[in-house]
């Protein structure tokens, strides 16, 4: 029957009809009765939109079915919320669960972490892990497990915490937001990472200790031409707050992509920071002007470890090429100068802004990322002079064991310290609305965020965090978090089979690569031979 009367009547324009008739007898009574007014603006309103819909050339949903088309984008706009809200399980990832979140919120909160009823998980499922236990567990006293950063080269070394906030540039975040995480980290005496939006005012307003990330912009040490200024570099480097420097050559959300931030962005609180001309646009190139070669790198790392007086310096990367990574490290080799640290920055980190391609299918993920690096240096002998943080989706004290078990040293997260700040995951930090004012220059927005409660949550995280590590440490008989290794984590590889991480990804003995690849796993035997310390390209 819909059909025959649409063959007679374009039943799509039947809301348009609707709202005409309604504008029509509206009037009626309005002249007639006197009655009926806002229902005549309302009708008459919607009549207008619906002929608009008719004619406007953008949308072709809106011209087919004016008015009612218009409940469409209403619907998608909020199908987010609506899923996390009412569809989602508590542990479907997108890209954090429920559960991971909840967690999160309770730990920042102070708030019970326990859970009753048994996992929610479904222990048979390939890729289902578990951290073996002992019978004689350990007893420690503190959670505040530490590690030093700082090579043979490094005169002032930072005792770190093995958990610390990652990467985030004032810009991408808030005022209030940069305010409230470093605040909490003073309080905790743990490290906040500036991004590479440099030290603002709100990075020093509460004297956390900072990590100064520095990227292909050189903000906050660069000329007018976008070059790399030493003194401005040694001015804030030697600031005390400043305890360790960071060359980003890599981002694992988007590796190999630059940036720009619009000049219409630019306020004069970030051109202050940043260096750079108020109203004009902000542009990170996607690679480095102050070296073109491995060998130039690790003499940049060692003129900013100068110039900072003996900071520990290293340098942040999402593995791409392997041969890049292994010239890098032929390169130490050569010049027997070596970073105090190395940060691998796992392909499922987050961003602010990022293309879709690049998010999705763009570099290593953080596990095969982290164990080439490390098994790399082992395989040097010079595993023991160098530090690796990493980065890439850790949330939960297991994640922090995780990443350790595969060769890390300690963990930055940057999604999980944002939920301790109030952000519910709407995944508008690209829009400036952001509901609850973490991601947003919008003076109003940010309001929400009030900053001594947020700094009690970061805090609170952080402290909660590394307490349920330290269970875990005690649970598996352990003194210290990096004593944690592939042999202690069981990964569940079909229904009746698991295996030890470290019977499923291989170990490289100590100085196995001084006697050249052969024998060694694909990656090393087809592409360390090609790797040359004098350029990035193979042989």
């Amino acid at each position: 029957m819909l059909d025959r009367l649409n063959a007679l009547y374009p039943v799509r324009y039947t809301a348009l009809a609707l709202c005409v008739l309604g504008a029509l007898l509206s009037l009626f009574t309005l002249v007639g009765f006197g009655i009926g007014g806002w229902t005549f603006l309302i009708c008459t309103g919607l009549s207008v939109l619906g002929f608009w819909d008719m004619r406007q050339t953008s949308k072709s949903v809106l011209r087919n079915y004016p008015v009612i088309g218009h409940l469409r984008y209403t619907l998608e706009k909020i199908r987010p919320e609506m899923r996390q809200y009412f569809l989602e399980s508590d542990t479907e990832a997108t890209p954090f669960s429920r559960s991971q979140r909840s967690l999160a919120y309770a730990r920042a909160k102070g708030q019970t972490d326990k859970r009753p009823f048994g996992t929610q998980l479904n222990v048979k499922q390939n890729g289902f892990e578990w951290l073996n236990h002992s019978l004689a567990p350990s007893h420690l006293l503190s959670h505040d497990f530490r590690i030093t950063v700082g090579g043979p080269d490094c005169t002032q070394p930072y005792d770190a915490s093995v958990f610390n906030i990652s990467a985030m540039s004032f810009g991408a975040l808030s005022a209030h937001a940069v305010q409230a995480l470093n605040a909490g980290a003073q309080r905790g005496g743990f490290a906040h990472d500036t991004g590479e939006g440099s030290i603002s005012v709100h990075h020093r307003m509460h004297g956390g200790d900072l990590i100064w990330e520095i990227g292909s912009g050189y903000f906050g040490c660069r000329n007018d031409d976008g070059s790399f200024n030493a003194e401005k570099f040694r001015t804030n480097a030697l600031d005390a707050q400043v305890k360790m420097i960071e060359l980003k050559l890599s981002q694992g959300a988007k590796p190999g992509h630059g940036g720009v931030l619009p000049g219409s962005k630019v306020t004069p609180e970030i051109a202050a920071a940043r260096g750079v001309p108020l109203g004009l646009d902000c542009i990170s190139p996607s690679s480095h002007s102050a070296f073109s070669t491995p060998v130039e790198l690790m003499e940049f790392i060692a003129q900013l470890r100068e110039l900072s007086g003996g900071k520990p310096t290293g340098f942040k990367l999402c593995i791409g090429h392997p041969w890049e990574w292994f010239a890098i490290v032929k390169a130490m080799q050569s010049t027997g100068i070596t970073p105090d640290f190395i940060v691998v920055d796992g392909s499922e980190g987050g961003t602010g802004a990022a293309p879709l391609e690049f998010t999705d299918h763009v570099g290593a993920p953080l596990q095969e990322g982290l164990r080439l690096v490390h098994n790399t240096l082992v395989g040097v002998n010079l595993r023991d002079r160098i530090k690796i943080g990493c980065a890439g989706k850790v949330i939960s004290a297991f994640d922090i064991a995780r990443a350790l078990a595969l060769g890390a040293d300690w963990c930055n997260s940057a999604r999980g310290f944002m939920f301790s700040l109030g952000c519910i995951q709407a995944q508008t930090c690209h829009t400036g609305h952001c509901p609850t004012g973490v991601t947003t220059q919008d003076p109003v927005r940010q309001q929400a965020l009030v900053v001594p409660d947020k700094a009690t949550r970061v805090h609170l995280f952080h402290q909660e965090t590394l307490k349920a590590l330290q269970e875990l440490v005690q649970a598996a008989g352990l003194q210290h978090p990096c004593e944690i290794t592939a042999h202690h984590i069981v990964r569940r590889i079909n229904e009746n089979d698991v295996r030890l991480l470290s019977t499923l990804l291989p170990a490289m003995a100590p100085g196995a690569l001084l006697q050249g690849a052969q024998g060694q796993t694909k990656v090393f035997e087809v592409y360390w031979p090609q790797a040359r310390a004098e350029h990035f390209s193979p042989v």
